[in-house]
């Protein structure tokens, strides 16, 4: 790995760590055994980040947008949505790469020394499409669909897949709480299921939630190819060492389709150009 190399791996990391403090900073969640119930909880932050974690300050998009779906009135959060395009227009997966926690978490569990896997291709594209699934059935259509007599509908890919929610939420609550351990039934051995395997998935194959399982993802990616934050390879410069898709985490051909949605902004690419050719 060069200098430049290392010096913004260093740089992202603390941007990263920052964030996870900034969007989960309540301490007072972790010792008083409760959630943060402040006014600031009424805002969406841009990333997956359980709302029932004891230290989150704010709410996952994700679970508000399935909430109000899943009300009687099955309408739709406009703040919500409008605040996702927003940010999706602005910085398209930048914030899956930078400021999402749980893309930290999948980025720390990679470094651990294992012989990596790659996935071959003619698995890899299809599979890419099952977060879009993900995001189409989980998140809009069952919440609004799938009703009890009342008319009012379940948030699907909170209860019953997100492993980012399990792990802020679920795990510290059941630490915390003996009657909670109790209570705990089949559901929740599921969705520990459900994490252990992603966890094990993202030691072995980089992002393996981003790339095949985040709905918040899957709509970013929509943005990416005209958001206001772009890369470029200056063709002219490049040498087609390769040494840029060999460090990219979702594991794409970089030079040939920089803007793609599947590219998370996180630079990597270009701290590694030796050439510069990437900006």
């Amino acid at each position: 790995m060069s200098e430049n190399e290392k010096k913004h791996s260093r740089l992202r990391l603390v941007i990263q760590l920052a964030s996870a403090a900034l969007l989960n900073g309540y301490a007072a969640g972790f010792t008083g055994k409760k959630i943060f119930t402040g006014g600031s909880k009424a805002v969406c932050v841009p990333v997956l980040n359980c709302y029932s974690c004891p230290g989150a300050l704010g709410s996952c998009p994700i679970g508000a947008l399935q909430a109000v779906a899943g009300g009687r009135r099955h309408s739709v959060s406009f703040y919500v949505l409008g605040s996702l395009m927003l940010f999706g227009t602005l910085l398209g997966r930048l914030l899956c790469g930078f400021i999402c926690p749980f893309g930290l978490v999948q980025d720390l569990l990679y470094k651990i020394p294992v012989k990596k896997l790659t996935v071959p291709k003619k698995l890899d594209k299809p599979l890419r499409w099952l977060k879009h699934l993900i995001l189409l059935l989980f998140v809009l259509l069952l919440p609004v669909l799938a009703v009890n007599k009342y008319g009012v509908g379940e948030p699907w890919f909170c209860k019953y897949i997100c492993p980012a929610g399990t792990l802020q939420g679920g795990v510290p609550h059941l630490l915390f709480n003996e009657q909670l351990r109790r209570l705990a039934g089949v559901l929740f051995s599921v969705k520990m299921g459900i994490l252990i395997g992603v966890a094990a998935a993202s030691v072995f194959i980089s992002r393996f939630f981003c790339r095949y399982l985040c709905p918040l993802g899957a709509f970013y990616s929509l943005f990416n190819r005209f958001a206001l934050y772009q890369l470029s390879v200056d063709k002219q410069k490049c040498t087609h060492c390769g040494k840029c898709d060999k460090v990219c985490p979702m594991a794409l051909e970089v030079k040939d389709n920089i803007n793609c949605g599947e590219c998370i902004r996180c630079g990597k690419c270009k701290a590694a150009c030796p050439e510069k050719a990437i900006s």
